[in-house]
């Protein structure tokens, strides 16, 4: 692919892949004050949190199929749509319940900005190169955790925590423009798999039956698994037991997205010298080790910000060198239904998320510790996995090839 031509795809597919994202964290700063507006407490404001999760991960199930039958873009398009009606539904919410209803059906329709994108890689390309856009794609998408919950905060001083939902309505609209305006198919006719259900069942079979594509998706699960228990704890945490007003929490959580996205724009180079999956058990084991330190050092009655802040700051970079690369090496054997396989991937991290930020949630006190111990539990069980699906050398994964 042209050099200029690969950096439009990668902006175009990383900007329609925050857009669900930015729904979550231009939300974070806002969470507070929702408890106080619809006179709700904590474990119910987080689970409208989790209930966009939940419906993020579920509903990326019916676009990997339906993308692999119908081509990429149509349901691009009916997802953005779904979206944009539940942020405006959203913004007008006047109990928490329907709040936490509407919440789901906005994740409805993010999930297909989140399994389609991946797909597309994968149509483009295989193998380091592949690692090279989607870390591209993963620099573009890394822009909302920067910028969201800045503009969140802004929004939220100016207008209110429903502001926030009247913003990513516009969000909404601008990704159907540029699917528009911008995005060629590239999943053609002749590609396409029989448009049924059972081809649909027979392709998640092949999948489920593949311990090797499992074993990758759930390394990059639990990473992510650790990330959202921190996206659910930390405003509570940062804000409350810290003291810290929204704005500096906003620049907070933006730090650790920088060192994500700085560290994986270094997975294609280093995937070229020392192969993807010695990269990703290095970057997993490293991450583990960090989260385990910062694990014992609130075990010992340790209690500072500076301490979280900055042991989490580097655990966040090796994040970002495993999960692109995970993805890359889950989908490289199945290009025929890379829509599917990219939806069981995204399926399969969002439960996994959904379900460690349910069960962390149910001890969450306010305090570090209950988040601290489900970030280590979420990385320490990411390195027993690397281990166990890659091997001990790099040869236990074929090399990667150009398309």
């Amino acid at each position: 692919m042209h050099s200029s031509r690969f950096f439009k795809m990668a902006l175009i597919l990383g900007l329609l892949s925050a857009i669900g994202p930015f729904a979550i964290d231009m939300y974070l700063p806002a969470l507070p004050a929702i408890g106080q507006s619809l006179g709700a407490d904590v474990s119910a404001v987080q689970l409208s949190l989790t209930a966009f999760f939940l419906s993020l991960g579920v509903g990326q199930l019916l676009y990997g199929p339906v993308s692999d039958m119908l081509g990429r873009k149509p349901p691009l398009y009916f997802g953005l749509i779904v979206f944009t009606v539940a942020s405006v539904g959203c913004a007008m919410a006047t109990n928490i319940e329907t709040l936490i209803v509407l919440r789901f059906i906005q994740g409805l329709g993010a999930a297909a900005g989140m399994a389609i994108p991946r797909a597309v890689v994968r149509d483009l390309h295989t193998g380091n190169e592949a690692a090279r856009l989607m870390s591209l794609l993963m620099l573009v998408f890394s822009v909302s955790p920067i910028l969201a919950p800045l503009a969140g905060s802004g929004v939220i001083a100016v207008t209110g925590w429903r502001g926030v939902f009247w913003a990513v309505t516009l969000v909404g609209l601008a990704g159907v423009v540029l699917i528009y305006t911008m995005l060629d198919e590239t999943r053609p006719v002749s590609e396409r798999v029989e448009s049924n259900l059972g081809s649909a069942l027979r392709a998640y079979g092949v999948l489920l039956r593949d311990t090797h594509y499992l074993g990758l998706v759930f390394i990059g699960s639990s990473a992510m698994a650790g990330f959202f228990v921190y996206l659910a704890g930390s405003p509570f945490v940062l804000i409350n037991h810290y003291g810290l007003t929204p704005t500096m929490y906003s620049l907070g959580f933006s730090v650790n997205a920088v060192a994500f996205i700085g560290a994986a724009q270094f997975t294609g180079a280093l995937g070229e010298r020392f192969g993807l999956a010695r990269v990703v058990k290095m970057a997993a084991t490293a991450s583990g080790v960090v989260m385990l330190a910062l694990l014992a050092y609130y075990l010992a009655g340790g209690d500072q910000l500076a301490v979280l802040m900055v042991l989490y700051f580097i655990a966040s970079a090796f994040m970002g060198l495993v999960i692109p690369t995970t993805s890359v090496l889950a989908l490289e054997k199945h290009g025929a239904i890379a829509g599917t396989a990219s939806a069981l991937l995204g399926t399969l991290q969002m439960l996994t998320g959904a379900a460690a930020m349910g069960v962390v949630g149910l001890f969450s006190t306010g305090k570090p510790l209950p988040m601290v111990v489900g970030m280590a539990t979420g990385a320490l069980i990411g390195v027993a996995l690397t281990w166990g699906t890659l091997g001990g050398s790099p040869s236990s994964v074929p090399k990667q090839q150009h398309c």
